[in-house]
Parts: structure tokens; C-alpha cells; sequence
């Protein structure tokens, strides 16, 4: 007999969710029967937030990649209800105000999807800029453990939750030029086994997810040349598309995975494996 991934009934909240990756996941989740609140710190109908960002936020913004309340009509076009929420993960009163507006609209929150993140401070660990630094510490790692105790007494009151958080391969294997981002990503890991370990007496799991090299828009953004050079590590020669990573935060949600928790799930083509 075929098992399906059902949602149906739960309520998942979605961080990053314009483009790339959280844009697949909330669309994924919803398919398979969730609600979905969608948040990220760009909306369409406002992006004064991009200046004050990253060049990966501002390069969205040029480039038309802002999809949140895009996103909200097509996953409402499937029969799910759903929300866009403007939330800045590293501050504290933006997030528990976004969990509240979420509870209050959607009637609750089940799954945690960690995804909003930085990426493009790249530059040797001598040339590394202290404030960037802050800021990716901020964004990667405060920014999920915000979210994460925000929606914490709801799951224990539900007696139920996922959340999945979004790591890295750099977080795993180090990252050459990468020194802020690997970190955080290496501290997520240790998060997500403490927040497991917590969390499984209130019937609440936490996992997390390890992307290698990922065709998203960011990918498609980087030099060409680093980007062959990295697939061809692979076992597939290729990069991995959200797709692959939205199926597995899909079946980690679900009950089929209800036994699994503190896991480090790496959806990465083989990229750690000794390749030639």
C-alpha cells in the first residue's frame, strides 16, 4: 500500500518564503494538504525593507524575484488558506507579533520552517567584515532560535510540531570563503539536536536539513565557473533542485516521520562523500 505525506489540518509557518528554496517549501507543504503562512522581510506591495539589506535582497528586488504574496495566491488557487506576513527574523517583537497574527488568522501553528538566511558575505576569513559577521549570527542562527521559542508554547499546547531548520553543507564540511555562514549553519545543527531533545516530551520533533548546491536563484547568480566546479563534487555531477529539498521538509512534517528527530538530513548529491 502507497503512503502519502498528508498535512491536512496542520498550519505551517514559512521563513524566507519569497524565493528560492522557501518559496518551494511553502508551495510543497501546501500540495500535500497545509495551511500555509508565508513570511519573509520583502513583500511586493513594499520593498523600502531591501535597502537596508543584503545585495542579494536588493538584487531580488531589481530583478523582480519578490514572490510572498505571489506565493499566497497560488497556494489559496490549490484550496488551502494562506497569509503573507513581513517579518524581520532578528527582531524579536516583528516575530512574536508575525506568530500571533498567524495564530489569530490560521488558528494555530504546527510546522516551522527555519529557511529566511544570508549568503553573500564571501570573502577570506582575514577579509571578513566584523559587521557582516553580526549580521549573518543575526540573521542564521538568532533568527531561528527567535522563531523557534516564538512558536514553542503553541506546539506544547497542541501536544504536536515540526520544525526544520535549514543548515548547510557549509555548516558541515566548512566553507572556503564562508567563514560567518558556515558557522552559523554549524550552530543550527546544534540547535536543532537541543531543541529535539526538548522537545520530544511534548510530541514535538526538530530536524534539520543539509543542501548542497541547490539550483535557486542564487545559485543561478554565482560565478558560473564555481558553481561546475562544485557540482562536478557531486555524485550526480549536478546541482540538486528545490524540489528535492521541499520533498524532504515534506515527509519530515508529516507523521511518516514521527519517529525521526535531531536528524541532520543532507540533501546534497553525495557533495560529502569522497568524489572523484
Amino acid at each position: 500500500m502507497a503512503l502519502a505525506i498528508d498535512l491536512s489540518g496542520r498550519v505551517a509557518l514559512v521563513t524566507g518564503g519569497s524565493r528560492g528554496l522557501g518559496r518551494v517549501d511553502a508551495l510543497t507543504l501546501a500540495r500535500a494538504g497545509a495551511d500555509v503562512a508565508v513570511a519573509d522581510v520583502l513583500l511586493e506591495s513594499d520593498t523600502s525593507a531591501a535597502e537596508s539589506l543584503g545585495i542579494l535582497a536588493q538584487a531580488a528586488v531589481a530583478q523582480g524575484m519578490v514572490h510572498t504574496e505571489e506565493t499566497v495566491d497560488e497556494i489559496r488557487s490549490l484550496g488551502r488558506r494562506a497569509m503573507a506576513v513581513r517579518c524581520d527574523v532578528t527582531d524579536r517583537v516583528q516575530v512574536d507579533d508575525a506568530v500571533g497574527q498567524v495564530v489569530a488568522e490560521l488558528g494555530s501553528v504546527d510546522i516551522l520552517v527555519n529557511n529566511a538566511g544570508t549568503l553573500d558575505h564571501v570573502a577570506q576569513f582575514a577579509d571578513q567584515r566584523p559587521d557582516l559577521w553580526e549580521r549573518d549570527l543575526r540573521v542564521n542562527l538568532t533568527g531561528a532560535f527567535n522563531c523557534a521559542q516564538a512558536v514553542w508554547p503553541h506546539l506544547r499546547e497542541r501536544g504536536w510540531g515540526r520544525i526544520v531548520n535549514m543548515a548547510s553543507v557549509a555548516g558541515t564540511l566548512g566553507g572556503f570563503g564562508q567563514a560567518s555562514y558556515s558557522t552559523t549553519k554549524s550552530g543550527i545543527l546544534g540547535l536543532t539536536k537541543t531543541l529535539a531533545m526538548e522537545g520530544g516530551r511534548h510530541g514535538i520533533t526538530c530536524n534539520a536539513i543539509v543542501p548542497g548546491i541547490i539550483g535557486t536563484e542564487a545559485f543561478h547568480m554565482a560565478n558560473p565557473a564555481m558553481n561546475e566546479r562544485i557540482a562536478a563534487r557531486t555524485v550526480f555531477k549536478r546541482p540538486g533542485e528545490p524540489q528535492d529539498v521541499a520533498n524532504a521538509i515534506a515527509w519530515l512534517c508529516s507523521d511518516l516521520a514521527a519517529y525521526v528527530t535531531g536528524v541532520e538530513l543532507n540533501v546534497s548529491g553525495g557533495v560529502e562523500l569522497f568524489v572523484f
